[in-house]
């Protein structure tokens, strides 16, 4: 189990065969990679901010990774979310779910990342081609995609 916040890219195969070195029982790797678009409504996006509470956030993190491990019998997971200044193109977060077989990899990796879209404490701010910016609210497909796990049997 890991958790990094960062402002540096992440090298996702170099992160993969980290987590995966050696555990010969793992049958499933699911990995999520949340990338900038270069568009919001129609509009140019130019750049994307986020910004966190450094110990609160990596402490959130931790405690969804936890129960993602809890819920899914993973052998090794792994979240990297970046913060500070992003472009179109780059790389925001990072999620890799490792597990005896894919089911629970890949209900891991789809858990983890509606519970950091939702819970995790990170700030996005839009930066739009027209000079406007605004911080992006919470939508609610994400919430119900995290309420939808309250009820699922794991």
């Amino acid at each position: 189990m890991a958790v990094r916040v960062s402002t540096s890219d992440f090298d996702i195969s170099a992160e993969m065969a980290r987590l995966t070195n050696g555990d010969t029982g793992v049958g499933g790797v699911a990995l999520f990679v949340g990338k900038v678009r270069d568009h919001k409504d129609g509009e140019a996006l130019t750049e994307l901010v986020l910004e966190h509470y450094p110990g609160m956030t990596e402490a959130e993190l931790e405690r969804i990774e936890a129960e993602a491990q809890r819920r899914f019998d993973l052998s090794a997971s792994l979240v990297v979310h970046r913060v500070g200044s992003l472009k179109p193109g780059d790389n925001i977060v990072l999620v890799i779910a490792c597990a005896s077989h894919r089911q629970n990899a890949f209900a891991a990796a789809e858990f983890l990342m509606d519970y950091l879209k939702t819970r995790a404490p990170f700030w996005k701010k839009e930066v739009l081609a027209s000079g406007e910016s605004h911080w992006v609210d919470a939508r609610e497909s994400d919430d119900e995609a995290a309420a939808a796990w309250q009820t699922a049997k794991r």
